[in-house]
């Protein structure tokens, strides 16, 4: 520090002698050696080597006196030769050391930005050598993981709804539920559970703790992706052996007594799901559903990250079919809430866990993103997603593409650049109509569309059937008229629609080839001998539910012997974590007892002396009801 400021001090002065850069490097490897020897150190190893550590002491003590001396000197000298004229010496010298700096930068970046010139020339003569398939197939999934990570705050539904309807109307309504729930509660003894934090789904306050008794397990690293799978330990097999046994003879009752021993096995709360949904209990089937999606997230391996889009979980493995049934099923929960935007990204990341799409949610992504008016991220994903086919040869991306380039034409109508280098919705519509033909009269039977143009427009013989004659392209049709029908009660998009055409049925007038040639152009997008998604069905993409009347339902309670060997409390005795049912669910039926146990002001425990007994509990409820 010393050899800092005297060299400020005789600059100052303008008398630098030469012999002062000697002393600099003297003064610096002194100031060093200060530094770097620890005198506590030298006082702990006396023991060892006493010899030497006074010879170091010694040395040490003469350094410091020598620095010390040359401090003094060096501020003894120019205190008494400082004068006014030294000071604005000093403010100009400044002023000459900044304009140098700013010189120095100027200099310094436009050597870097020749450096950068040179590297972008590396990369561009790079770019143009031929690049290997290899590296071609590893480019194409980063861009597919890219486009396919899930914002984590977008999956809450509820955070959704305050954005649709406001806090005060969500919380006015969570205060009523809570207050008519709190008033059930009477006469009932509730219990605390400390659930996990969960990223699908907000678990509830009376859901009870997970087991640990599904895992998950990391199989391998390949090509940028990490593969895991579900594992069940023993007891969670002796668990689907008994579900097995009970789905056997559609024995909802034999399914209902398992989740009162095992509240998370994952099969039985899918089960009861669609169960409730026949019975129009959405509520109850949309709480199984999330029960279990909990039960599968608290298995998750601590390296399982699905949301960056990187994870597989491959749907050829058994224990991994559940989580994708689950996932499907919330998200059109999810739509039918109005929850949009969630149900997008509960899509992509249904999409993300296989690369192969075991549940066709390629062809519902295009119907969120554009209920959610993501219009800029449908276009970009159309572009970034690979897959076997052409996106856009499907039947909702044909369609869906030009509806998202119409809204976007309207936020940038200004735009003019847009425009030129991008294809207009008019011929993108254009395109999807030759494409699909058929979707057109689909579509005036199912929004449907009564005005005269649309029969004018079935008149002509392109538009005239209802079938392309190819199973598969026919498929996708029907999946995409049964999703994205509502859609087409916008009059802008009819008339987009109705304009596209119009100009359609004048060009084959005009040209008469292009009925061949897209003709062709369908056969080689799909295959005509086989349907390869006849194993999606078209109900699944629907929004209406079919209901059956609890009568009819008799059938699936089960038959009273063969339930016996379902029932039997004896085969869930020596599981761990699960012993007998409670003491308020024993001997009652086990379908009633799932129903009730839905509910959050019903908790069921084993009560101690002293607790409320059942006929304490029903007066109290008597005397709500009064």
């Amino acid at each position: 520090m010393s050899a800092r400021l005297m060299k400020k001090v005789l600059n100052e002065q303008h008398h630098l002698p030469q012999h002062v850069s000697e002393e600099e490097e003297e003064n610096d490897s002194e100031s060093i050696t200060r530094s770097s020897i620890n005198l506590f150190d030298l006082l702990n190893d006396h023991d060892s080597e006493p010899e030497n550590q006074g010879d170091e002491l010694m040395s040490t003590e003469e350094t410091l006196a020598r620095n010390n001396d040359k401090e003094e000197s060096s501020w003894s000298k120019p205190i008494s030769g400082v004068s006014t004229s030294s000071l604005k010496s000093k403010k100009k010298k400044k002023k000459k050391n900044k304009d140098s700096a700013v010189a120095n930068k100027t200099e310094g970046e436009k050597e870097l930005d020749l450096i950068l010139e040179g590297l972008s020339l590396n990369v561009n003569s790079a770019s143009e050598q031929p690049i290997s398939t290899k590296d071609k197939n590893k480019s194409a999934k980063l861009h597919t993981a890219s486009i396919l990570q899930v914002d984590p705050k977008y999956l809450n539904a509820e955070n959704e709804l305050r954005r649709i309807f406001g806090s005060k109307v969500v919380k006015s309504f969570e205060s009523s539920s809570q207050a008519s729930s709190s008033r059930q509660m009477r006469g009932v003894r509730g219990r605390g559970h400390y659930t996990l934090k969960s990223v699908l789904v907000t678990p509830s306050d009376n859901w009870l703790r997970c087991e640990d008794s599904l895992s998950m397990q990391f199989l391998e690293i390949k090509n940028g992706y990490n593969y895991f799978r579900y594992v069940h330990s023993p007891s969670y097999s002796q668990t689907q052996r008994a579900f097995e046994a009970a789905k056997a003879i559609n024995d909802i009752n034999g399914i209902a007594s398992i989740l009162q021993h095992r509240p998370y096995h994952i099969d039985s709360l899918l089960t009861m799901a669609e169960y409730f949904a026949v019975l129009g209990e959405q509520q109850m089937s949309a709480d199984a559903i999330a029960r279990c999606l909990y039960a599968l997230e608290c298995a998750w391996h601590p390296m399982f990250n699905p949301l960056q889009g990187n994870c597989q979980l491959k749907f050829r493995h058994d224990t991994n079919k559940p989580i994708f049934t689950a996932l499907f099923t919330h998200m059109n929960n999810l739509d039918r809430r109005g929850c949009h935007r969630s149900a997008l990204e509960v899509c992509k990341l249904l999409l993300s866990l296989d690369s192969d799409d075991p549940m066709g949610a390629i062809f519902c992504i295009d119907y969120f993103a554009l209920r959610a008016e993501e219009y800029a991220w449908l276009e970009k994903f159309s572009e970034e997603y690979k897959s076997d086919n052409s996106i856009w040869l499907f039947p909702n991306f044909s369609y869906s593409l030009a509806i998202c380039r119409f809204y976007l034409e309207r936020e940038a109508c200004k735009d003019a650049s847009m425009n030129a280098e991008k294809a207009s919705s008019s011929d993108l519509m254009k395109q999807a109509l030759m494409l699909h033909p058929s979707v057109i009269k689909k579509l005036v039977a199912k929004v449907p569309l009564k005005d005269r143009t649309w029969t004018d427009i079935l008149k002509h013989a392109f538009f005239r059937s209802d079938q392309t004659g190819i199973p598969s392209q026919d498929h996708l049709i029907n999946i995409y008229v049964e999703r994205n029908y509502l859609i087409w009660r916008l009059p802008d998009l009819q008339k987009l629609l109705s304009g596209a055409a119009k100009l359609v049925i004048e060009t084959l007038e005009n040209n008469k080839s292009e009925v061949k040639d897209w003709a062709c152009v369908r056969k080689e997008a799909f295959s005509s001998e086989k349907n390869e998604y006849g194993h999606l069905l078209v109900s699944d993409f629907s929004d209406s539910h079919s209901s059956i009347p609890r009568e009819n339902l008799q059938q699936f309670m089960g038959v009273p012997r063969m339930m016996e060997g379902v029932q039997d409390e004896n085969q869930f005795a020596n599981l761990p974590g699960n012993g007998h049912a409670p003491r308020g669910v024993a001997n009652r039926n086990a379908l009633a007892v799932l129903f009730e146990s839905m509910l959050p002001w019903v908790t069921y425990e084993d009560r101690e002396d002293g607790g409320p007994d059942d006929g304490n509990q029903h007066d109290d409820h008597r005397q709500d009801n009064q």
